[in-house]
Order: structure tokens, then sequence, then C-alpha cells
């Protein structure tokens, strides 16, 4: 029921700065989670950083499938990231994209198990645990809010091979 924003994209310097936490679970909260749906309903993602909308404050929502197909829908504000240690992480090697950076992929190897906890648009505590694509979600939307994008994560040859390309389809729409 919220307000489709415009999403930011690369460049800008909101998502290369890291996210305030929230410390105030009010109306306010409520209708930035609201308008976070709408946006990245309308912009056909499976997860989105407040960042992405332009306001620095630790908060992302997601839908997406998880390992099993089973879809996972909700919102994590203050999270912190937690991976299995080094030596027991199986990494996803899959592609990867980002609506900050729309219509560019890349390989990027993730963990194929990642949680976060955090709290609910209330305040209450959540844990998320993600598996498959969801574990790519909660990695992916929590380097946002840590001033990261996907593609800083990419060797400089790839990440400039992206950026690049990025360019150059501005140009061409």
């Amino acid at each position: 029921m919220g307000e489709v924003r415009p999403i930011v994209y690369v460049g800008d310097p909101v998502l290369h700065t890291p996210c305030e936490p929230v410390t105030r679970f009010d109306e306010a909260l409520a209708a930035l989670v609201d308008d976070m749906f709408a946006s990245m309903y309308a912009a056909k993602g499976v997860g989105l950083a407040a960042n992405q909308i332009g306001v620095g404050l630790r908060v992302f929502v997601y839908d997406c499938p998880d390992a099993d197909g089973e879809r996972q829908v909700g919102v994590v504000v203050n999270p912190t990231l937690e991976l299995p240690p080094v030596g027991e992480r199986n990494l996803d090697p899959g592609d990867e994209g980002c609506l900050s950076v729309p219509g560019q992929y890349a390989p990027l190897p993730r963990a194929d198990v990642a949680t976060v906890h955090g709290q609910d648009v209330t305040g209450a505590p959540v844990t998320v645990e993600g598996t498959g694509l969801m574990a790519r979600c909660v990695q992916h939307e929590s380097d946002h809010l840590d001033g990261h994008l996907y593609i800083d994560r990419l060797p400089a040859k790839r990440r400039k091979q992206v950026l690049k390309a990025y360019e150059e389809s501005l140009t061409t729409t």
C-alpha cells in the first residue's frame, strides 16, 4: 500500500555511506517499510535496502525464495549478518545483480547459508535464516546497509566491465 519511490543508482553517495541504526519504531518507520515494499515490487526486485530509495537507515525488505523454493517475505531493521565459519562455509558461485546497477549481472560467490538478527517494524527481535537465493539476498542487502554494492566485491577488472556496460546501457535507452 506504500508509495513507489525512485531507485537510487550506482554513484549516488547514499549507496556508499554506512546507514544509521533505526532508533524510532513509529508510524514513519512503518510507512517507510510500506514504501520500500512498493518500490521493490515496482522494480521487480527480491530485496531492497532503505538507502536504495535514498534513506540512510538500517532497514531492508525482502520477498525471495529459499533453497527449497519457499517464498520468504519480511523486513529486518538494524540487521547483523551471521555467516558460517570460513572452514564450514559452502559458496554458491551464482550470478548477482542489483536494482541500483540495473541490467548488469556478474558471478559472485556467496555463502549458501546466512542468518540475520535484527528487529521487526515494531522493534521486536527477529532472526531470519536464508538458504539458496534468500541467503544471497540477506548478504546483498546487509552489504547495502554497510555502504557497499555487490560490484565492490568483484575483481577490479570485472567491476570495470560491469560499470562500463551499465554506462553504455544509459546511452542506448
